[in-house]
């Protein structure tokens, strides 16, 4: 890690002293267990600041090696490693996933009724990569139900997430997916964003063209020539010393143990890795993918992707913001002003979206209050890490980009 004055590369040392009183100041109010934000520009980390605790009924401190569940935050990584077969010519994006996935042909969309009775109409044509990418596949949550077909998802045992005490009952990736794919639609292909499992239908599609288990393709193409050591699947023994707790508000305003580091299901490998949500990471590793992502595909002299693949991920794929796709509200953002890549949300318009950005930044969080966004006009980078389920709970993402931006003096 190549560190600098912020002075150096056009921040402020006063202002970005800000964060870390506004870090105290969720901490101490006892609403969040501890924060981590780290934040690089032009290549190097000029801002590392921890504060709190990883166990609170511990009395561990939040370090710069505390091991989080990343949660959506597995997305990018998830995209990224399908993409890499996409430069090897593996499909086009357009191309039908029914090519290799013979089982989700003749899919039904559902047009009324509930998960035990309903009516449904032919798919007017089959999903492609580029809608699993974007969001705009027609499959649903299953985590939160709000629909019929997330309903359905619960029945059949396809959960969204990994969560403490919901393990996804389907033996392999590959049953999940056939699973996935007898169920109905909640929308026509390509018609509207819906948050969705379809990036752990990516990670089946990985399996396939990759021919190797898809948790070996993320280590082998992705986490160990990126030297991210401690980002995997599940907790090594020798690393769970550093492993958080997950939390939980109270409803007291304060919070709860919602998933113990001594007994989490993060311990031992998963049967099923989510490529949706099934990472822990460290904020050091974390930061390591992004600045291979501003690299253009690049850190270290280790290439994963192209600079125009790069370009093409981050890039508006929807036809307008994600509010005109039918989501003008996800989590705690506002998504007018925002649309969406191949795997990561994108800036299109600050004023819109009432939040300080840049066109063309990109960006995603996870469950657990975890963030991060790249921005690559302003060369800059921000990880922030914590453990607090679920993410909409409070507006510390927008939050931090206020004080972020704010340093900016250059």
């Amino acid at each position: 890690m190549i560190t600098a004055k912020p002075e150096d590369v056009g921040l402020s040392s006063e202002r970005l002293s800000r964060i870390d009183a506004w870090m105290e100041r969720w901490v101490a109010s006892g609403r969040l267990p501890g924060l981590s934000v780290t934040i690089n520009r032009r290549g190097k980390t000029v801002y590392q600041r921890m504060t709190g605790h990883a166990n609170v009924e511990t009395g561990q401190k939040m370090a710069d090696d505390t091991i989080v569940r990343i949660y959506s935050m597995t997305k990018p990584l998830t995209s990224a490693a399908l993409m890499m077969l996409y430069e090897e010519g593996k499909f086009l994006l357009d191309d039908p996933i029914t090519r290799v996935l013979p089982s989700w042909r003749n899919q039904r969309v559902l047009v009324s009724g509930n998960a035990q009775k309903y009516d449904t109409v032919p798919a007017e044509r089959d999903i492609t990569y580029r809608d699993l990418l974007t969001h705009t596949s027609g499959l649903a949550f299953g985590f939160v139900v709000n629909h019929a077909v997330d309903q359905m998802y619960v029945n059949q045992g396809i959960d969204y997430i990994f969560l403490a005490g919901r393990p996804n009952p389907s033996p392999t990736l590959e049953d999940m997916t056939d699973r996935a794919g007898a169920l109905p639609l909640m929308a026509q292909p390509g018609k509207a964003w819906n948050y969705s499992i379809a990036t752990d239908i990516i990670g089946r599609l990985v399996e396939i063209h990759g021919g190797m288990k898809f948790e070996d393709f993320i280590a082998q193409r992705i986490t160990v020539p990126l030297g991210m050591h401690d980002t995997g699947f599940y907790v090594p023994e020798a690393s769970r010393g550093r492993f958080a707790a997950n939390y939980i508000p109270n409803g007291k305003g304060g919070m709860k143990l919602f998933d113990d580091p001594a007994t989490s299901q993060y311990l031992s490998p998963p049967p099923l890795p989510s490529g949706a949500g099934g990472l822990v990471s460290t904020a050091g590793d974390y930061m390591r993918f992004c600045q291979m992502m501003l690299n253009g595909g690049v850190l270290d002299g280790a290439r994963l992707l192209g600079r125009k693949t790069v370009e093409l991920m981050t890039m508006n794929h929807l036809g307008g913001d994600m509010a005109a796709m039918g989501k003008p509200r996800f989590s705690e953002a506002n998504y007018e002003g925002i649309g969406f890549g191949l795997g990561f949300s994108v800036m299109l318009d600050p004023a819109k979206a009432q939040v300080m950005g840049t066109p063309g930044e990109y960006a995603w969080g996870g469950a657990a209050s975890t963030a991060f966004w790249c921005d690559p006009k302003e060369a800059l980078a921000v990880v922030m890490l914590t453990q607090l389920l679920p993410s909409s709970t409070y507006p510390i993402r927008q939050e931090l980009r206020v004080l972020t931006y704010g340093a900016i003096v250059d």
